[in-house]
């Protein structure tokens, strides 16, 4: 039976990924050997390295902006570290938006490194909305925001203008729409949602605000240091870097950021219509903040729940249950997941309406 991927992350990535890579896992490049036993030293892996980094700056439209992209370990929590670290001034103050679990945390970092100012929260909602109208300091180092949280469903449809640098985490919804990326000085996410395996991380950082910190930074957490080694100053993760190319190849092909984008909105449009039509549901994000990577929604009757997870479950849906923080369901609609799985999905929740 066909499954039908929702898992928040690692998560569903393009079949034909899926084929390419298992291809190289057996013979790469006609070489005779695995990519994961290849060295990373390899001429072979030089030009996967290569071409991943351009092709990530080709599709963000940063080609020629003075921009670098990076291929890093320690998922998007070492981010939280190497942010403050590599960008927030000796003595001086950084500001940040607390919109979710993984902000909170970007945070509780930033502390160990000076004055952490959070400009505004919704923690005391649950955080089912992006918070508005707050001010960001002028003398701030930078401002951090996290442009999509995939506990909460919630999404920033809009940034703020700042004198400061903008810094963004865009773990859950890099590659998924078009904006301007170049009003950003500093971009990361980890790869598991919309990019590649579990493994890497990427950094994209506008060279000129580095090395003003007036602080010295351990090379393995020195941007700079990454950036002149070409993003290999240590062993890269091989296997995850090549799977995160082909992702891109596979979206450069479908047609952009753009392209997809469309796919996207077509996706969450009939998702939330069925949720808000339908009585036995009701969606736990704020309608102007909800997110379109991730749908977060609960049963209005929990006497219903018994049937519907199995009906679900027998649809071939796999990876729907609601983080423990919300509860209810977490339809995680990232780029690879195509519209027939959320058709599943919405017929499924048609059908308990009609035997209810």
């Amino acid at each position: 039976m066909k499954k039908h991927n929702y898992s928040a992350g690692p998560c569903i990535l393009p079949q034909e990924v899926f084929k390419q890579s298992a291809e190289a896992i057996l013979d790469f490049n006609n070489s005779g050997l695995s990519i994961l036993e290849i060295s990373h030293r390899s001429k072979d892996f030089l030009a996967v390295m290569e071409e991943a980094r351009a092709l990530v700056l080709e599709l963000l439209g940063l080609e020629g902006k003075g921009y670098q992209a990076l291929f890093l370990s320690g998922g998007a929590s070492l981010e939280f570290l190497m942010v403050p670290y590599n960008v927030m001034k000796v003595d001086g103050k950084a500001a940040y938006l607390d919109s979710g679990t993984w902000a909170s945390s970007a945070i509780k970092e930033a502390k160990h490194f000076g004055e952490t100012v959070v400009v505004a929260s919704s923690k005391s909602e649950n955080y089912n909305h992006i918070p508005k109208n707050y001010t960001i300091p002028a003398d701030a180092s930078y401002f951090h925001c996290t442009s999509n949280n995939t506990i909460f469903g919630t999404q920033m449809k809009s940034f703020p203008k700042t004198a400061a640098p903008l810094i963004c985490d865009m773990s859950s919804d890099i590659f998924s729409k078009a904006i301007d990326f170049s009003q950003f000085d500093l971009i990361y996410a980890g790869a598991q949602k919309n990019m590649g395996p579990a493994g890497t991380t990427l950094v994209v950082v506008k060279e000129e605000i580095l090395g003003k910190t007036g602080r010295t930074i351990p090379s393995i957490l020195d941007y700079q240091q990454h950036i002149s080694k070409e993003s290999m100053y240590n062993t890269p993760p091989v296997f995850p870097v090549y799977a995160s190319l082909l992702t891109l190849q596979w979206l450069k092909k479908l047609g952009g950021i753009a392209a997809i984008e469309k796919i996207n909105d077509a996706k969450a449009n009939l998702l939330y219509t069925e949720i808000d039509r339908n009585p036995l549901f009701i969606g736990t994000a704020a309608k102007e903040d909800r997110s379109t990577m991730n749908a977060t929604f609960l049963l209005v009757n929990e006497a219903h729940q018994e049937t519907f997870d199995a009906m679900w479950k027998a649809a071939g849906i796999s990876g729907l249950a609601g983080h423990r923080s919300v509860g209810g369901y977490r339809a995680s609609m990232y780029n690879a997941l195509p519209l027939e799985s959320v058709q599943v999905l919405v017929d499924v929740m048609r059908n308990l309406e009609n035997n209810i």
